[in-house]
């Protein structure tokens, strides 16, 4: 199998992943990923894909995550891996979509806009 490589997003976390054939070693930025996601709910969010597929152990990963926080880029990545298992094999798409693997959250920041103290947040009004 060569190696396939997937992007995901959210927010304004960027994921590439590339995902081959090994002993489920998954590295991120160059560490570990127990090292990079520290707290066990974002390393759940990251081994999803795996889990619900039964493929924990069956792939090797390298990742390159950049931009946005730390939840936002474990999320990014589950969708980058999501894909990844939907193109070595279509079956896992079935199992995957219905829990949302398969959705770009399209959820953004709002941008601020002038003569606003924020995105929608207004100066105090003052009659005077």
């Amino acid at each position: 199998m060569e190696v396939v490589h997937k992007i995901g997003r959210r927010k304004t976390a960027v994921a590439r992943v590339y995902v081959s054939e090994g002993k489920g070693n998954i590295i991120v930025n160059k560490k570990d990923l127990k090292d990079y996601f520290t707290t066990a709910t974002l390393q759940y969010k990251v081994m999803q894909p795996f889990s619900l597929t039964d493929t924990e152990g069956a792939y090797d990963v390298k990742v390159n995550v950049y931009g946005g926080g730390i939840t936002g880029q474990a999320e990014a990545v589950r969708l980058a891996l999501s894909r990844a298992m939907c193109e070595i094999d279509e079956e896992n798409r079935g199992v995957l979509k219905p829990e949302g693997l398969l959705t770009r959250d399209p959820r953004m920041v709002e941008r601020k806009k002038f003569g606003q103290k924020k995105a929608r947040k207004k100066f105090q009004f003052s009659k005077r």
